[in-house]
């Protein structure tokens, strides 16, 4: 990470990078990620499913594993940098589900965050030997353009350090009660981000984030949500990929989704460090 990222991390529990993807390696992620949203649910292979009902969000689970041209962002020479910083060189791949967002989408509430007596050993941001550390985080890499707006992801920026639990009504008033509240607006505290397709957005699972309706008609959201953490501590499943997955991955894609000890330095980021 730079200085100017490690700050601006440490400071709002976010960073948005332009540009990451482009050209022929953002188009190629693009028309898989089309392909997948587009197939007819009876023929979405084994692994592959998506809850077509939900009324906030369509999550194509497993996505990131639907082509070679999207489960590369996992180990993508961009974030890998980040990445290494975030967990200390032990990483540990989780979860990429592709998310699409259309007209007609409700708001998607205010969650995560920290609240008092969570567990000590998950969900951390700390400093060690001038770097940030971060145990449970998102990239989320976007395969197209958010205008202002449109909607999409909000963020509280800072509550990630957040003392205090947010009263459940802050920001945005009878959001878990009404199953067809709309939140449109922006309000003080509260950033909305306007990503273009091929920007990554990271954010610490920390920060109390959620997602405005989606308003264009024309125009839909598309991004993969890709989770990480370190090697070492278990988030959620021991072995969250099913068989029907992982047969479909990459060695280096596997050794970074595995459980490893904390002091075992993976090959993936022993060669990569060696390359430079």
């Amino acid at each position: 990470m730079t200085p100017e990222q490690r700050y601006f991390f440490d400071l709002t529990g976010y960073l948005h990078l332009p540009g990451v993807l482009w050209g022929e390696e953002l188009t190629k992620a693009q028309e898989a990620a089309d392909r997948y949203i587009r197939m007819p649910p009876d023929q979405w292979p084994s692994g592959f499913s998506a809850d077509l009902e939900r009324k906030d969000i369509t999550g194509y689970k497993n996505g990131f594993a639907f082509d070679k041209s999207l489960e590369a962002l996992t180990l993508h020479p961009a974030t890998w940098p980040i990445l290494m910083e975030l967990t200390n060189n032990r990483p540990r791949f989780t979860s990429g589900t592709l998310g699409y967002n259309r007209h007609g989408h409700l708001f998607h509430p205010l969650h995560a965050g920290s609240t008092p007596g969570h567990r000590t050993d998950t969900r951390r941001l700390y400093i060690e030997d001038g770097q940030l550390r971060c145990t449970d985080f998102i990239f989320f890499f976007y395969l197209s353009d958010v205008l202002p707006g449109d909607g999409g992801l909000i963020v509280l920026p800072g509550s990630h350090k957040s003392t205090f639990e947010r009263p459940a009504d802050m920001f945005y008033l009878d959001q878990y009660d009404n199953e067809s509240y709309v939140a449109e607006g922006v309000p003080p505290g509260v950033h909305n981000f306007t990503p273009h397709a091929g920007d990554v957005v990271i954010i610490s699972e920390l920060l109390i984030h959620g997602a405005l309706s989606w308003k264009p008609k024309d125009r839909d959201r598309r991004f993969l949500i890709m989770r990480y953490g370190v090697q070492h501590v278990v988030t959620g499943s021991l072995q969250p990929f099913p068989e029907e997955i992982r047969v479909r991955l990459s060695p280096e894609t596997l050794e970074l989704i595995a459980l490893a000890p904390h002091g075992h330095t993976k090959e993936i980021v022993k060669q990569r460090a060696a390359a430079g």
